[in-house]
């Protein structure tokens, strides 16, 4: 009970947050074709949102391929809760990023990676002492993309054999924005890294805007 309050209070205060401003920043993330369809939105409605750049992540962990795309927008709050809905009903993960936190939060950093790789980078960075503050967060609700690519050089009669027991269908997707002081930057760098989380210094991105 205490939880879901917490989760309701959390939702009003993005909202409050987002609706304060014209124009706010969007984090989207999951698989292709779900992002191929937000960028296309984007595009024919490039007087009102800007894609400011679009990765496509490959993670290697043991036998597995993970991969899923990661984009980032900005424009007009109207379009942008457009395209966050074309996200989350095609099973995406997305973040909101009002100017309130931009001016409040100090060296925002977006981190992208599947649900266990984040649980286990925040764990990793509060053994290390690290110390970092959640901001925003959201999971996936559909999966993202695997492959098995150690089979890739193999003959594909063995493939097909081999393919369907090592394969994973159910990798999910979380996306979360945080806040460190300047001084732990290269520290949480590192502890993602060594996750395999996708991170993206926000500040420099807007330097580069």
């Amino acid at each position: 009970m205490i939880e879901s309050k917490i989760k309701v209070l959390r939702k009003a205060a993005q909202v409050s947050t987002t609706q304060s401003s014209d124009n706010i920043w969007c984090v989207i993330a999951g698989n292709e074709e779900m992002v191929n369809n937000v960028a296309y939105s984007a595009i024919s409605s490039k007087d009102r949102v800007k894609i400011l750049f679009r990765e496509h992540v490959d993670l290697k962990e043991s036998f597995v391929r993970k991969k899923f795309d990661f984009i980032m927008l900005y424009g007009d709050t109207d379009k942008i809760r457009e395209l966050s809905l074309i996200c989350k009903e095609n099973g995406g993960a997305y973040l909101k990023i009002a100017p309130y936190y931009v001016k409040n939060e100090p060296n925002l950093l977006l981190l992208a990676g599947p649900d266990n790789a984040i649980k286990k980078f925040a764990g990793d960075a509060e053994k290390g002492q690290i110390e970092f503050s959640f901001i925003l967060e959201d999971t996936t609700t559909g999966f993202i993309e695997t492959d098995v690519y150690l089979t890739d050089h193999l003959p594909q009669i063995i493939r097909d054999v081999v393919d369907p027991l090592f394969k994973m269908t159910d990798v999910g997707l979380s996306t979360i924005l945080i806040s460190v002081e300047e001084k732990n930057i290269e520290k949480i760098n590192e502890v993602a890294k060594s996750n395999k989380v996708f991170v993206v210094e926000f500040n420099k991105i807007l330097e580069e805007e």
